[in-house]
């Protein structure tokens, strides 16, 4: 069994996957094409391209 590398995501962890009041619920703000938000949608979007940890105190520590 070959093993891959790939990395894997998670999109709760993501600075892209945010809140949006209008619809009610978390979504991505990429612009995902038809396959990627197929997987995006499924949950089975392993290697995101647009993966950002969003770490919001990642400026104040910089700062500091």
């Amino acid at each position: 069994m070959k093993k891959t590398n790939t990395k894997v995501t998670n999109c709760e962890c993501c600075g892209n996957y945010v809140y949006d009041d209008d619809y009610g619920y978390y979504v991505c703000e990429m612009d995902l094409d038809e396959d990627e938000m197929r997987l995006f949608m499924q949950g089975q979007f392993r290697s995101c391209p647009y993966f950002q940890y969003g770490d919001e105190y990642r400026i104040v520590r910089h700062q500091m």
